[in-house]
């Protein structure tokens, strides 16, 4: 395969960036997107070039770090990772082109590769779970309904990648944040710090600059892991109860 690659290039999160146009020869169909950049990267280099700087880690579709914007879709035209997409998902003498995630919150550090931290400061604002101490309890001493535990368990599959946010045009992170709020809210064990969990979660998400929902269902239909929307009704639930709880207490204790 022969294919043009038109790839963001920006040296640093202060420069100015813009597209450079490459031409990939020697492509096969079986490389996955991202051996395909590493074979783009080596000619490169022996060309005494800058390589393409993209994040990468476990290439097997569970740490979410492939974050590219292919063709004007999260991780390209499939409904997976990029290190799942393979270049016979593409024409011969294609044009692709390659982008970072675009949204304020996700900062461009050089390249394709975005800063994502803001991501791990909403998971770290909803703390831990609290367990009681002592002997450790049978498993099924805490009878959860498989219906239940299901819904936990697919909303805890959010591999954090971002492509909810890149897919949205608000560059909202409600679908993450919806899914991270749901598998502790779901469960018993999520139950003790639940009001405040959601709270702080959504603050830290609004501190961090993410845009709000206005259901497009976007995000949706670009989540590699297939995170459902209805997430994002849960933890609206669960916010809308929170406040409503606090609100009493604070007008109780003024009486």
């Amino acid at each position: 395969m022969k294919i043009t690659l038109k790839v963001w290039r920006q040296k640093d999160s202060k420069s100015k960036g813009e597209f450079k146009t490459y031409e990939h020869s020697h492509v096969s169909p079986d490389m996955s997107f991202l051996e395909m950049l590493d074979v783009l990267n080596t000619e490169l280099i022996k060309k005494k070039e800058e390589p393409i700087s993209f994040d990468h880690d476990c290439r097997e579709g569970i740490c979410g770090m492939c974050s590219l914007y292919i063709n004007g879709h999260p991780h390209g035209p499939l409904q997976t990772t990029t290190c799942q997409l393979h270049m016979r998902s593409f024409s011969d003498g294609e044009t692709i082109t390659i982008e970072p995630w675009r949204a304020k919150a996700f900062p461009v550090i050089k390249d394709l590769v975005v800063d994502r931290s803001a991501f791990d400061r909403i998971q770290q604002a909803g703390g831990y779970v609290n367990v009681n101490t002592g002997g450790v309890p049978d498993g099924n001493a805490i009878p959860i309904p498989k219906m239940i535990a299901d819904e936990a368990f697919d909303a805890a599959t959010c591999i954090g990648c971002g492509a909810c946010v890149a897919a949205c045009k608000n560059a909202s992170a409600m679908l993450f944040v919806g899914a991270k709020v749901s598998q502790f809210a779901l469960l018993p064990q999520g139950k003790v710090e639940a009001k405040q969990r959601v709270e702080k979660m959504v603050a830290q998400m609004d501190a961090e600059g993410f845009g709000a929902c206005t259901n497009t269902y976007a995000c949706e239909a670009e989540c590699p892991k297939g995170i459902k929307i209805t997430n994002i009704a849960r933890m609206n639930r669960e916010y809308l109860g929170a406040m409503l709880t606090s609100y009493k207490v604070e007008v109780g204790g003024g009486e």
